[in-house]
């Protein structure tokens, strides 16, 4: 408004209306409480699409942990773009996080605070497994990593309450082992990405057991996959993903105690076999990943070393049914 304007307004005392400032962006007016990994993260925006991607990514329905909650913030702004923006770039300034796609399209992670700040246009919205993969499914991650868990790159099943969390690569097998084990009655934890619960004296792994991803080379080993669409991913190559839910005979559950773990090789010289494996290249290969303050870093290694504390093996083969076989006698003798 003009200072005529103003004072137009004011001779006939009319309240002077202000509208918000070009440059804030909308206030959330939707909330909602999730449960990712069974931690509570409270979700607000302005966008009730985000709601929904949200139900689908986290369908987890209860609280496993009694943890001061998450807070994400989403808002989207309006856009006639269709085009998806670019894949963003992170940054860590503690306490601060960082991931900027562009001028839209922009994460901030306040550590100490437990927040997730979030601004996306409306054609990331549309573009629905771009706004999964580069901003919802890692607006909680950050900070029940850095808070309440040590990530662990690595299949998990249990049998008979023994958890054995399949290690490797990518590509190394460890979603097809998952599967099969499940098909073969076990319980389905995790298919690659498991947690270890940082804090208490035991082993305890926690995973999304509500989906399982495969390569789709995976159709040559599971005739039911068969005519399901790949879903095509933002990096990395296309996949097929499915709900855990309504697969017969497949148990699952969130967490279980970890008593074995077991780094997949499939391309060993000689016959299969299962040998033992060096502790001090598996600590190397489990640390990789991790990432936070030295404080943080130091509570996270000693998780680690407790649960090295498990027997750790190789497992050299080719054939999958040999696998999930020995991975049974392994449960039921301890060798």
């Amino acid at each position: 408004m003009t200072i005529e304007e103003i004072e137009s307004v004011c001779h006939v005392s009319v309240p002077v209306g202000y509208t918000r400032h070009n440059m804030e962006v909308p206030e959330p007016t939707l909330c909602k409480t999730f449960f990712p990994l069974g931690f509570p993260t409270v979700l607000r925006s302005n966008s009730p699409e985000i709601l929904s991607q949200a139900s689908n990514l986290w369908p987890m329905r209860e609280k496993l942990f009694n943890a001061e909650a998450i807070r994400v913030d989403v808002h989207v702004l309006e856009s006639d773009s269709m085009e998806c923006p670019p894949l963003p770039v992170y940054h860590i300034m503690y306490p601060l996080g960082i991931g900027v796609a562009d001028t839209d399209n922009y994460s901030i992670y306040h550590y100490d605070r437990g927040l997730t700040q979030v601004t996306i246009s409306r054609a990331a919205v549309r573009h629905t497994n771009y706004l999964s993969y580069c901003f919802l499914q890692f607006a909680a991650l950050p900070h029940i990593e850095t808070r309440h868990t040590v990530p662990v790159h690595a299949g998990c099943v249990a049998r008979n309450g023994r958890g054995v969390l399949l290690c490797g690569d990518s590509g190394a097998g460890k979603s097809t082992l998952s599967y099969a084990c499940a098909r073969a009655g076990w319980t389905y934890v995790s298919d690659d990405g498991s947690h270890l619960l940082r804090d208490g004296n035991d082993r305890r792994i926690i995973g999304d057991c509500h989906q399982v991803r495969f390569r789709t080379s995976a159709v040559d080993l599971f005739p039911e996959l068969r005519g399901l669409e790949a879903t095509p991913r933002v990096t990395g190559k296309p996949s097929i993903e499915l709900p855990t839910a309504p697969m017969p005979g497949i148990v699952c559950a969130p967490t279980t105690q970890v008593d074995f773990m077991v780094f997949l090789n499939r391309h060993a010289p000689g016959p299969p076999g299962l040998v033992p494996y060096r502790n001090d290249l598996a600590s190397k290969f489990l640390r990789q990943w991790l990432f936070g303050t030295p404080q943080k870093l130091a509570a996270q290694y000693a998780a680690l070393e407790r649960l090295l504390a498990a027997k750790v093996f190789e497992l050299r083969y080719s054939d999958l049914d040999w696998a999930v076989h020995r991975l049974e006698t392994l449960v039921r003798e301890g060798h």
